[in-house]
């Protein structure tokens, strides 16, 4: 028997929840129209029957084909689905499902509930979970780890969700350095199982301080007399509980890593980090500063009510509006240079486009150099002085054509020339608000492109109508 391909099996899912869901609205929308005294009587078989075939398609499917329905689902539809769910399923849906989608499934779901949930999920998954459920919950979960778990959860919490700390797992599988490569594999064979992601034991001696590690590969073909300490590598990657997540996901992308240990400031074993769980939270950083660079506070449910979605929108939206009007300002205080020559209301908005444009650039280099580590304080002077150049040879190469053509169309040589002087003087500017914005957010300890984009757009605009108006009173008119 052939197994089917995962899109087609996540397609089908999809199509048959969405019809035993059509399915549950058109019986109740006939059942409704019932008159008599059995109305309530077959509402209720119909309802039971439907909601029994709803029950027995979704608790098999796997808890990320299960989020990936929610996903695409109204919230009415996510509820009647959510109930049929038995509690593992509901907790294990709540580790795959969007910040979003969680928050409403939390929210309409009774404390009792959210507890049997929960209280089967390991340390690791409580963690990743604590900020989203309520405090109670998560204690009553908590409750039935043991103490060693409780207290590697209540550590991993104050860590913080962007340092190691945060996202490490506390599976980690190892051996003394005094063992031999048999004890190891005796070791291993009573474990019976091993984490996910394990590809290697790390080696401790009797106060826990880590040793190196033995990749699984050589302790399959190495000779089992042979002690563990001999084939132990003492060059891995180690990492500190504080350090920041993003830090060791480009660790990971660098030595093609898929586990990491994780050693507190006495060098003792406390945990490690996966490649499952780097991928977890690149893909969650990369949401959020998608998110961020348009203007949104926090992910946004696509089936959200219509006031929580503009709530999440009216920060930079106001910050926007009044750069806006700034910038409406400059052009209003020229109103009678524009009226002497129309001409100009028709090229200003050139001069502000390829502005915005060139910052823009600047700034996706910066903030890329920033994540990969590149930026160094020695190095800023000469990413200063490159960007400077590169936006100036654009300026004069760009400009000038522009300033050709607007000579050409409007017969006026001098209006050529200050198209190209207020295009070069822009693109100098763009460089500048592209370079100084997110190095000044990194310093402050905030994300880089949070914001960068509205603020590279009201130093573009304003200073663009300014430079090109500004040229244009004292030369033109």
């Amino acid at each position: 028997m052939s197994l089917a391909a995962p899109d087609h099996r996540l397609e089908q899912a999809l199509v048959d929840v969405t019809r035993l869901l059509e399915k549950h609205r058109v019986l109740t929308a006939l059942t409704h129209r019932q008159e008599g005294p059995k109305r309530d009587l077959l509402e209720q078989l119909q309802q039971r029957q439907n909601l029994t075939e709803l029950h027995a398609r979704v608790n098999p499917l796997h808890p990320a084909d299960l989020a990936h329905v929610f996903e695409m689902l109204m919230p009415d539809e996510r509820l009647l689905i959510w109930q049929q769910l038995e509690g593992r399923q509901r907790g294990e849906v709540l580790l795959e499902v969007s910040s979003a989608v969680r928050e409403s499934l939390i929210e309409t779901t009774g404390h009792d509930d959210l507890i049997a949930a929960t209280s089967h999920l390991d340390a690791d998954d409580l963690a990743y979970l604590a900020d989203a459920l309520p405090e109670e919950v998560l204690r009553s979960a908590s409750r039935q780890l043991d103490a060693g778990e409780r207290s590697w959860l209540d550590q991993s919490r104050a860590y913080g969700k962007n340092s190691v700390g945060g996202v490490m797992s506390p599976e980690v599988v190892f051996i003394r350095d005094d063992q031999t490569v048999d004890d190891a594999l005796v070791h291993l064979r009573q474990r019976g199982e091993l984490p996910p992601q394990t590809d290697r034991l790390f080696v401790v001696d009797a106060r826990n301080v880590l040793k190196g590690s033995v990749p699984l590969q050589a302790l399959l073909l190495t000779d089992p007399r042979q002690p563990a300490a001999a084939i132990t590598s003492t060059d891995d990657v180690v990492l500190r509980p504080d350090e920041e997540a993003e830090e060791a996901a480009q660790a990971f992308e660098r030595y093609n890593l898929v586990s990491a240990p994780v050693v507190d400031e006495r060098n003792k074993l406390i945990g490690r980090l996966t490649v499952e769980a780097v991928m977890d939270f690149n893909r969650h950083l990369a949401e959020q500063r998608a998110l961020e660079r348009a203007g949104l506070r926090k992910e946004e449910d696509l089936f959200a009510s219509t006031w929580a979605s503009a709530r999440n929108r009216w920060p930079w939206l106001c910050v926007n509006m009044v750069t806006a009007f700034i910038a409406s300002r400059v052009i209003g205080a020229f109103e009678g240079t524009i009226q002497e020559l129309v001409a100009l209301a028709a090229l200003m908005p050139i001069v502000a486009s390829v502005g915005g444009n060139t910052g823009n650039q600047t700034v996706a280099v910066v903030i890329r150099g920033l994540a990969l580590d590149q930026i160094q304080g020695q190095h800023t002077s000469y990413l200063i002085y490159k960007e400077l150049m590169v936006s100036l040879l654009n300026g004069l190469m760009w400009g000038g054509l522009m300033g050709l053509f607007a000579w050409l169309i409007y017969d006026r040589p001098a209006l050529g020339a200050v198209m190209m002087g207020a295009m070069v003087l822009n693109l100098l500017l763009a460089a500048m608000v592209g370079i100084a914005v997110p190095l000044a957010l990194e310093r402050l300890g905030r994300d880089p492109a949070q914001g960068a984009s509205v603020l590279l757009t009201f130093a573009t605009d304003s200073c663009g109508f300014f430079f090109f108006l500004g040229l244009a009173k004292l030369f033109l008119v």
